[in-house]
């Protein structure tokens, strides 16, 4: 179930903002974080299966006194219809080419001392 946070956590600084904002977002199943707040303090989480007491406290711990201050469930948006149901033509996956996207032995000229 999606979810949204909000925390307001210390913080004073630049750096103390990117800190709590790569602390949270590397959270398993975090989907988006902004800064919300007159102060610039607080922070926005959305997100599926994240605990957010263990994530407070992991801002506590990390980056300086944080305060949970409210919980709500977010409802699912709707999906744009796919292109076949519409009637629209769609675009074909792209092919790029990649270091290990071509076969093996098209390049054998490349090792000259492999058998």
């Amino acid at each position: 179930m999606k979810q949204k946070m909000v925390i307001r956590v210390h913080m004073t600084c630049d750096k103390c903002r990117s800190k709590a904002m790569g602390l949270v977002a590397s959270v398993h199943g975090v989907e988006r974080v902004e800064i919300q707040g007159d102060d610039r303090d607080c922070l926005a989480v959305v997100g599926d299966g994240v605990d957010a007491a263990n994530l407070t406290a992991c801002l506590r711990k990390k980056v300086g006194s944080a305060e949970l201050l409210t919980v709500e469930a977010v409802g699912s948006e709707k999906k744009p219809a796919a292109a076949s149901e519409t009637g629209e033509a769609s675009c074909p996956q792209q092919w790029y080419p990649g270091y290990y996207s071509w076969p093996g032995g098209a390049y054998s000229y490349c090792y000259p001392y492999s058998m």
